[in-house]
């Protein structure tokens, strides 16, 4: 990780531009190079390398498999989701539970939309959820996971941390990653609603529902991301009932 001398920038990136994986059971759009999809030019922004927007079909899912020294945010939009993992833990993820999954030395886990497996009744509703990784502090930690229930503070309509490695956010309301130089915050947001970003080296903001306004750059609509390098403090609006996913990141990979 590393930190520049840049020059401010500001990056729209529009929902149609991103990769896609659709096969049958998962509808799945990448915001950087993801799978087969490879772009040499679109690794990464900041310490963000996954913003995977997915929609997984009941009943469905993805079968266990591995990963190794990356910090997974998961962040429901509708629906639920169902995370099993060889370390323990398993439970299920809705809209307002944040979840992160340390996956350190090396962790197996699953993700299937079929809840009714542990409780409840079968549904056949499909499961949205945005997934982002970044990179740790260090290598070879222990694998870890985390929850926590936040929607009773997004009722206020402002950013709110969701998961951080920031010393600015120790004792806020936001589960930990282990990453010093990041933080991720949610926002849901009436029509006329506004926020302000942050100001940091790297930022990344993505908009999972509805449409919102950037000053200085106009309108975004769902799917819609925005990569800001030196710059912030930018407002944004809601058009219509939106949410809203920001990453302040004050590092990034090395060339």
């Amino acid at each position: 990780m590393t930190t520049l001398s840049l020059a401010p920038r500001i990056d729209v990136r529009r929902a149609g531009e991103r990769f896609a994986t659709e096969i049958g059971w998962l509808d799945s759009k990448h915001s950087f190079s993801f799978g087969h999809h490879h772009d040499a030019a679109n690794t990464h922004h900041g310490l963000l390398l996954v913003n995977n927007d997915d929609t997984v079909h009941a009943g469905t899912g993805f079968d266990t498999h591995p990963h190794r020294n990356m910090e997974i945010v998961t962040w429901v939009l509708q629906g639920s989701l169902v995370h099993q993992d060889s370390e323990g833990h398993n439970g299920v993820i809705y809209p307002g539970l944040a979840q992160r999954m340390s996956a350190g030395t090396g962790i197996l886990h699953s993700e299937k939309n079929d809840s009714w497996r542990l409780a409840g009744d079968v549904h056949d509703e499909p499961v949205h959820f945005v997934q982002m990784w970044v990179v740790p502090d260090e290598a070879g930690l222990a694998p870890g996971y985390e929850q926590l229930e936040i929607d009773a503070e997004l009722l206020g309509g402002g950013l709110v941390p969701v998961a951080s490695g920031m010393a600015k956010h120790d004792g806020a309301a936001a589960i930990r990653i282990n990453n010093r130089y990041a933080a991720l915050y949610a926002a849901r947001l009436q029509p006329g609603q506004h926020v302000e970003l942050p100001e940091a080296p790297f930022l990344h903001l993505f908009v999972p529902r509805g449409s919102v306004t950037l000053e200085g750059a106009g309108e975004l609509g769902a799917g819609d991301a925005v990569r800001f390098t030196a710059t912030g403090g930018q407002k944004i609006t809601a058009a219509e009932p939106a949410e809203i996913l920001v990453w302040e990141m004050h590092a990034t990979l090395a060339a």
